[in-house]
């Protein structure tokens, strides 16, 4: 069961950006997120889907810091993280995690996992160099991989498993919520089940919140309590996975699921 409290909230979320395609003194400008209200707790799985450009991987830039919005809040443990300061900034920074699409890209290459596992310790102090080498281990035990992956580059291993390295970094500061954004869409076929079972395993084991963002209904069905269905930036339904796919009052949720099966 998720906690009362939201860990995370947004209020009425605009992000505009402005388009290379317009003129000189009348830039385009594009509403990638139009008024956007959600809140995440701990222990629930909200899933957010749409066709790409909707705004979701905008929106989770939002969540976890990268995109500052253009009008509304970020709300943090009942704190706005807009005006934060040094001390909020790294709560902040240590609770909310994200998982991006393509692990080859997001993680350093020329790092061993170990180190790559190691460096949000190192960045925010945690522990002495032997808890952060039994911290270290512990994460790969955690995402199922064996001890021997330590000491490979990510280049060295396959792509389901540097996802778990992935996710077991997003974990390395034990957060309260992860964000994931289409985690398994740069994957095999054969691998995004065990990807998927991983984060629902880890959300319940850790009592994690969890924001999972994907372009395919039938994989967010898979593992999402709520699930929130984003089109042109705006959430245009929401509400319990169960009751969105069984009774959909939107016509946009009805193309999404009238779509051809998926193979998660």
């Amino acid at each position: 069961m998720s906690d009362d409290t939201p860990v995370l909230e947004l209020k009425d979320v605009h992000v505009v950006h402005k388009a290379r395609t317009g003129k000189l003194f009348r830039p385009d400008r594009v509403h990638a997120v139009a008024g956007v209200d959600m809140a995440v707790r701990r222990g629930e799985t909200i899933g957010i889907v749409g066709e790409s450009g909707c705004g979701k991987s905008t929106l989770a830039k939002v969540m976890v810091g990268l995109q500052a919005p253009t009008s509304g809040d970020v709300v943090f443990n009942g704190r706005s993280v807009l005006k934060r300061n040094a001390r909020t900034r790294k709560e902040f920074g240590r609770a909310i995690s994200i998982v991006f699409q393509d692990p080859s890209t997001a993680l350093n290459g020329r790092m061993l996992v170990r180190d790559i596992l190691r460096d949000p310790l190192d960045v925010h102090g945690i522990g002495s160099p032997r808890d952060r080498e039994k911290r270290v281990s512990e994460l790969l035990d955690l995402v199922g991989l064996p001890q021997s992956a330590l000491d490979v580059l990510p280049s060295q291993v396959s792509g389901g498993q540097r996802q778990r390295v992935a996710i077991a970094r997003a974990l390395a500061l034990d957060p309260d919520v992860i964000v994931a954004d289409e985690p398994t869409s740069a994957l095999d076929v054969s691998v995004r089940a065990q990807v998927l079972n991983l984060l629902t395993d880890l959300k319940a084991r850790l009592n994690l919140g969890l924001v999972f963002i994907s372009h395919d209904i039938q994989t967010v069905r898979y593992v999402s309590d709520r699930i929130a269905v984003m089109y042109f930036g705006k959430v245009v339904e929401e509400g319990m996975a169960e009751e969105v796919f069984d009774h959909p009052t939107n016509d946009y949720t009805r193309t999404l699921l009238g779509a051809a099966p998926t193979l998660l």
